[in-house]
């Protein structure tokens, strides 16, 4: 086995995440967390996961394997360890690739500072390498530096989108059934070919379910049934429910999954993922501005402007003040969009704290951060060779945050000033 980089060591706090929606979904989101931390402290688990990562995607058609293609220049299977690292109950993290992906895997822990990670080489086979990942984790091993769970889960490297409700409920139906497994319905009816390639017969849907991940089981039933599977089952076996079936006669209890949970197959399959992550991450604007009462006044007026065009997202302002706590929270709750207003100043010295704390807050490492800088000017006080020169400022200072995954965008609004010093609903027709 070979342990992760540095930052594989366990975190005593989360690292950066997303936190999914907003309103009522994070209300739920956090009364869902309060209610396993109280289920898993009554009842303690040591729970770990595995994934099996060594697949070459033959089916996407492209070159590299679909667990390292990009979606928003950051590989998929980045996506699922973070979904899994914000779930605090899972003690350690194995990830199960080949041998000559070894180094990519552990680079992408390191650049995306991903946390509980341990590397196990990969099997020829998706049931081989399960194997190793399990045999990682036991105690029987030589040189094991990682501790035997009560419940493992398995769970697909390129399912991205897996939340801690499901992982929770096949968990708790594991530890009292040992063994579970997300389910969905069938889209598609399944029929059985004859062998002259006609309809034999077809299955009823309503019947049937699809099987999905995650999965979990009592780590003793799993690994007791890979250890008595023969070489057909890991060579050409898919199912790790029937392994445990079958060699340990435990029924798996099924829990119905939600959507989200769809495995990323085709090429499409990854435009389709990163709709998702987009439409995750715009959930949220933050409208920033200094605490002058007229910059104030013109911050409000903008808010209230996004949040009668912005039907579905959540509109907040803050002033911007580098001990401002409000601020700091907007951050550590993940909002990846920002709006900072410059009320009669074209330079960019208000937008640059805004950036520095942004950058301090490594809010950029998962995804990209959307900064727009707005400035309201006089057009009667400046001249129209500034205001271009401000533009290419801008559009110089956005090149180099863009390095560090910051997107910046200039807006210039000129407008006629009626009273000195007082903005008023003018500047937010033009």
């Amino acid at each position: 086995m070979e342990a992760g980089p540095p930052g594989s060591s366990r975190p005593t706090e989360l690292g950066p995440c997303l936190s999914g929606q907003r309103g009522a979904d994070q209300a739920a989101s956090a009364s869902l967390q309060s209610a396993a931390r109280a289920q898993l402290g009554r009842h303690p688990l040591a729970v770990a996961a595995v994934l099996p990562a060594g697949g070459c995607g033959e089916r996407m058609g492209v070159p590299t394997p679909k667990q390292f293609c990009p979606i928003l220049e950051r590989p998929l299977i980045s996506y699922t360890l973070q979904a899994l690292e914000r779930v605090f109950w899972i003690k350690d993290i194995v990830v199960v690739v080949t041998g000559e992906n070894m180094e990519v895997m552990k680079s992408i822990i390191q650049k995306y500072q991903h946390k509980r990670i341990s590397l196990v080489e990969a099997g020829v086979t998706r049931h081989r390498s399960i194997f190793n990942g399990l045999k990682a984790l036991a105690e029987d091993q030589l040189n094991c530096k990682l501790s035997k769970p009560e419940i493992v889960i398995i769970h697909d490297a390129v399912r991205p989108f897996v939340e801690e409700d499901i992982l929770l409920k096949v968990v708790t139906a594991a530890k009292e059934h040992g063994a579970a497994g997300a389910i969905r319905p069938l889209v598609s009816t399944v029929i059985s070919p004859s062998a002259d390639g006609c309809l034999d017969h077809s299955l009823e849907r309503a019947r049937h379910r699809a099987s999905e991940m995650p999965q979990a089981f009592l780590f003793d039933v799993i690994y007791e049934a890979y250890q008595q599977c023969s070489d057909y089952d890991l060579e050409f076996g898919t199912e790790c429910l029937q392994l445990a079936l079958k060699y340990c006669c435990t029924k798996a209890k099924l829990v119905e999954g939600s959507p989200d949970l769809w495995k990323v197959t085709y090429k499409r399959d990854l435009y389709a993922a990163e709709s998702i992550v987009k439409e995750r991450i715009s959930q949220e604007v933050c409208v920033i501005t200094d605490t002058k009462e007229d910059n104030k006044h013109v911050s409000h007026l903008l808010e209230e402007v996004l949040k009668s065009e912005l039907n579905h997202v959540k509109v907040t302002s803050e002033a911007l003040c580098h001990a401002g706590r409000d601020l700091q929270q907007i951050i550590l709750d993940q909002c990846y969009n920002f709006v900072c207003v410059n009320v009669m100043t074209s330079d960019l010295q208000e937008t640059q704290k805004l950036l520095s704390i942004l950058e301090e807050s490594h809010l950029s490492i998962l995804y990209p951060v959307v900064v727009v800088s707005v400035h309201f000017l006089d057009f009667k006080l400046v001249p129209p060779s500034q205001k271009m020169e401000n533009l290419m400022q801008i559009r110089e200072f956005a090149k180099e945050v863009k390095k560090r995954n910051i997107w910046l965008c200039g807006l210039l609004i000129s407008y006629p000033q009626v009273e000195a010093g007082v903005a008023t609903n003018k500047p937010l027709e033009h």
